[in-house]
């Protein structure tokens, strides 16, 4: 059993070792489609090695040999919409968020050959900034009404949703809002909802619900400004996270783009060597590899954000990252889809 025990500790870290070196090698971005007339924003991939992408002019895209081909599945008279975030639980089963008024989620079953409408909200000022699910549950994130950050829940995979802003408290500052550049603005793991903010101010928003309790939490991220702020978050666990933004509009800035935390969000801290400027997504690959993306470029890091170097100065939106961790892929807004060549 003892001999055991150590040729199994040995294989984990081996396989470790080696997919930290094999992502940490990406030198380039390989191109797998571009479609012209489309700003993608929203990646999702299943576990079953499916991707799923959405954006404008109510584009969503679904591939399952690894981006090699895609088949277009727009929902029909939804050609308007702009299809902001995507949450993927196979190459069949799909739930598409659209932004603005008349903001929706539409569900799929078969692959995206019908869609049926699970959640309308017809408020003028209504503006939902993306989702995140672990399991079956999943939390979506809209700009504050009235001073209150808008936010549903649903506990069957976006079957049924629930308007929960009233209980959770997530009052805004003034001019405060969030970022639907790639609808990752919000992390929902184990049991805490992370959600990070810009604009006249920069926080982090974290709900428990084990606890049912609410932070909000600063982060000296680049505000003051309605194109400044967080654009991305995540964590590894319930301590190490990582937040990413600037500002859109000098996206070439290094200047506050990222903040790392390491007890939970009570406080952040900027690395030693930022990314290339401007970024809109963040997703970890291993405890120590990060990639980060944005208009300014693809940058990595190897020693879980202190220090990064870029991959690609091509304009991307979002990442998308399969469940074994062997793919990666990113989507932007001249309706490019790459995957990170390793």
């Amino acid at each position: 059993m003892k001999h055991s025990f150590i040729y199994k500790s040995i294989s984990i870290f081996l396989f470790g070792f080696f997919l930290t070196l094999s992502i940490a090698q990406a030198q380039h971005i390989l191109p797998l489609m571009q479609k012209e007339g489309v700003s993608f924003r929203g990646i999702a991939t299943a576990p079953d090695q499916s991707v799923w992408v959405s954006g404008s002019n109510g584009t969503v895209g679904r591939s399952v040999d690894a981006g090699a081909s895609w088949l277009w599945v727009n929902p029909k008279e939804y050609e308007g919409f702009d299809f902001r975030d995507i949450q993927a639980f196979s190459k069949k089963e799909a739930i598409i968020l659209a932004a603005g008024s008349p903001a929706v989620i539409l569900r799929t079953t078969d692959g995206g050959k019908s869609w049926s409408k699970v959640f309308q909200d017809d408020r003028p000022t209504i503006f939902f900034d993306g989702m995140d699910f672990q399991g079956k549950e999943g939390f979506a994130v809209g700009d504050p009404i009235d001073g209150t950050f808008q936010l549903l829940q649903s506990k069957d995979r976006g079957k049924t949703w629930k308007d929960v802003s009233n209980f959770m408290f997530l009052i805004a500052d003034s001019g405060e809002a969030a970022f639907a550049a790639s609808g990752t603005s919000i992390k929902y793991l184990n049991n805490n909802v992370w959600i990070g903010t810009g604009g006249t101010t920069a926080n982090i928003f974290k709900r428990n619900e084990k606890a049912l309790t609410m932070d909000k939490l600063v982060c000296p991220m680049l505000q003051g400004e309605p194109s400044q702020g967080i654009f991305s978050i995540d964590f590894w666990d319930d301590k190490r996270g990582i937040a990413v933004g600037g500002d859109y509009m000098r996206d070439s800035t290094t200047l506050r783009t990222i903040m790392l935390t390491t007890d939970g969000g009570q406080t952040w801290n900027p690395p030693f060597s930022p990314p290339n400027g401007f970024k809109s997504a963040v997703r970890y690959i291993t405890q120590n590899i990060i990639l980060t993306t944005g208009t300014s470029g693809t940058d990595i890091s190897e020693d879980g954000g202190l220090h990064w170097r870029n991959v690609s100065k091509e304009s991307f939106n979002s990442i998308g990252i399969t469940k074994n961790k062997k793919i990666i892929y990113l989507v932007g807004s001249g309706g490019n889809i790459a995957k990170v060549d390793r």
